[in-house]
């Protein structure tokens, strides 16, 4: 019946979407400009699979430069007020602009390649002057290698100059485009990188399938005009299952839901990414949590979750999380009363996680 309902609402939404897409490609078209910019300003210093590791952080930085640009100088000025005043100047900086991130230096990526001879010292300034929560992103991006390995094949100013030619301001580009935006670089990333791509990413029609089997029934519990509800990934990756879900959530049955989504990522680079997205698009990045194990180091621990969908990695040993599982098995109220499987897969212990993670009502998992 599930499988039914899924090809039927599907079916239903073909037009819309096409619909959508025929009349708005905006995404489409500087997604296209990044790919051609790729071989343009890459070829020859990079490997085709390691344009993703300039292509996306790059990208995220013009969204965040683009949704800065308005309240640059008011940032600067409450910078130098308040830095030496307040130990929570961060704090500060951001309720006054009702910002979730900023950066306080005078540099942008447009004002950046103006100064071409000292663009590397600029642009290590410009990155070290971002809230913390951005410069987590970068650090798991390992962005100072990308920048160190551009300035020395000479491709910093072009790949910058490319960039800053690009309009990805909010006026421009609305957080449901961008979303789309940065899952086609990721894709296109993916594609280049494809001996490494199913480690990070879940094909989004298997994704589509799983989220319709786990909403599709759930119309009555979306019926009120203020529901609340959250969305849990404990392998949450680069977090496709999380916005496909929430997307599917407001498009089918209610659109004016308010979806927390929350999730954890062992992989550094995928944990930025996924961080990243939530921040280019509005979303709260705080509720995104790694990068560290979900099995050893749970960063939602006694939370409960209405709705969890995940693709945990299947035939992969947890030795490392080893110790700390058996430690807490031995709990009375261990996440794992089911028992623990054997070292070579730990499937059964993300299973038994996402249970103890169940509220005690409406309660619903979707696992592949």
């Amino acid at each position: 019946y599930d499988y039914l309902c899924y090809f039927k609402i599907m079916s239903s939404n073909k037009r819309k979407i096409e619909s959508k897409m025929s009349t708005n490609n905006v995404y489409k078209k500087i997604a296209n400009y990044i790919f051609s910019l790729a071989d343009q300003t890459l070829r020859g210093s990079f490997k085709r699979h390691e344009y993703g590791d300039v292509i996306i952080p790059f990208t995220v930085l013009k969204r965040l430069d683009s949704i800065l640009d308005p309240h640059r100088n008011e940032i600067i000025k409450l910078y130098t007020k308040w830095k030496k005043k307040s130990k929570n100047y961060e704090n500060i900086i951001l309720n006054k602009t009702n910002l979730k991130f900023y950066n306080h230096s005078n540099f942008s990526i447009d004002i950046l390649k103006k100064d071409h001879q000292n663009l590397k010292k600029n642009f290590n300034k410009y990155l070290n002057s971002f809230s913390e929560n951005v410069k987590d992103i970068l650090k798991n991006f390992e962005i100072p290698m990308v920048v160190e390995k551009l300035d020395r094949t000479d491709r910093l100013y072009g790949v910058i100059s490319k960039f800053s030619a690009m309009d990805v301001s909010p006026t421009s580009v609305n957080n449901h485009e961008m979303g789309l935006l940065f899952e086609e670089v990721l894709r296109f990333s993916n594609e280049l990188a494809n001996e490494t791509s199913g480690d990070h990413y879940t094909p989004r029609d298997i994704v589509e399938l799983l989220v319709s089997l786990v909403f599709s029934n759930e119309k009555k519990n979306f019926s009120k005009s203020n529901k609340i509800t959250s969305l849990y990934d404990p392998c949450c990756g680069t977090g496709g299952m999380l916005t496909v879900g929430k997307r599917w959530i407001n498009e089918n049955l209610n659109n004016s839901a308010k979806v927390f989504m929350c999730g954890q990522e062992l992989l550094p680079e995928s944990y930025a990414i996924c961080k990243a997205d939530m921040l280019i698009t509005g979303e709260d990045d705080r509720n995104i949590r790694g990068p560290l194990s979900t099995l050893s180091k749970d960063q939602f621990s006694n939370q409960k979750f209405e709705y969890m969908i995940t693709n945990p990695p299947f035939g992969e040993d947890w030795k490392e999380d080893q110790a700390s599982v058996i430690e807490e098995s031995k709990k009375i109220n261990s996440r794992f009363p089911a028992g623990l499987p054997r070292v070579s897969d730990g499937s059964l212990l993300f299973l038994q996680h996402m249970i103890s993670k169940m509220e005690k009502k409406n309660s619903r998992i979707g696992i592949i």
